[in-house]
């Protein structure tokens, strides 16, 4: 079964749902950049998180970029997520195996520790909106919680989580956004924290029910507004990475012909490789 996203409403109109399974992408994610369990589920929740809120652009030519930043083992995530459920990412460490001892779960909020995160929207490569927040626990959960309420007023409650196997690979991932719309009653607001207050782990509840199950358990009047698959998709190409060698200083190209005579590129998100030959670099100097 393909990786889903719905969109919902509940409580008569008042309460707007996201949920997204991630499972089989953040599995692909993991086999890519060659994740341990740590980097696994910092990466896995941001790139989650990302997929929802790239199905809230309006336009297909804009782009949604997150950028989290830290103080810890995991210096950088970057992810990149469209409207048709295609996103991408990546993270500066892929080797960490933290767990927190008071509770034996994965650490993430120490692997990432004290620093930022910022959302940016593009159109056609250029920014049209960029908002950056402090980092509350570097939990993921907790910080995109912040993030919808600091920067763009929408009182939000997120369940996001990555379950990791023994084997290392991924059991479980995914994501449940509840946004309240501003004319919601309090009545509405009261049954959503009721539901928040008895919700099992989102991982926990995909090991035994679909997206579609869970979105329709939560209230009883659930109406989906649409589904899509979603997947990681990586969007380089090869004048892409040409592109980037004609930025280089052309003494720089010089030496990559003499001495390597051509140079090799790989794409970081997805490790494609992009060799250019000699004769390529010396129409780039000329």
């Amino acid at each position: 079964m393909a990786d889903k996203l719905i969109r919902a409403l509940a409580l008569n109109d008042e309460i707007r749902l996201f949920m997204v399974d991630t499972t089989d992408l953040i599995e692909k994610t993991r086999k890519l950049h060659d994740l341990y369990p740590t980097s696994a589920a910092a990466l896995g929740r941001t790139m989650s998180v990302a997929t929802i809120m790239g199905s809230m652009l309006k336009d297909e030519k804009e782009k949604l970029k997150i950028e989290i930043r830290g103080s810890g083992a995991i210096n950088y995530m970057f992810v990149d997520a469209y409207n048709n459920g295609n996103v991408r990412g990546l993270v500066s460490n892929p080797q960490v195996f933290m767990v927190n001892e008071a509770n034996g779960k994965l650490d993430v909020g120490g692997a990432i520790g004290s620093g930022s995160l910022k959302v940016i929207k593009e159109t056609d490569g250029q920014s049209s909106f960029v908002s950056q927040v402090d980092l509350q626990t570097g939990e993921i959960g907790d910080d995109f919680v912040y993030y919808f309420v600091q920067s763009e007023q929408v009182p939000s409650a997120l369940s996001v989580g990555v379950l990791v196997s023994e084997d290392l690979s991924i059991a479980s991932a995914g994501a449940l956004l509840f946004q309240v719309l501003p004319f919601a009653s309090e009545e509405s607001i009261q049954k959503v924290e009721e539901v928040l207050s008895k919700l099992a782990p989102i991982s926990s509840l995909l090991l035994e029910q679909s997206a579609e199950e869970i979105v329709m358990s939560l209230f009883d009047d659930v109406r989906i507004l649409d589904e899509h698959d979603v997947h990681y998709q990586c969007t380089c190409h090869r004048d892409q990475m040409l592109s980037a060698l004609a930025t280089l200083p052309k003494e720089d190209i010089a030496v990559m012909m003499k001495e390597d005579h051509g140079a090799t590129l790989e794409c970081h998100y997805c490790h494609s490789q992009y060799p250019f030959s000699e004769e390529e670099l010396g129409e780039l100097i000329a």
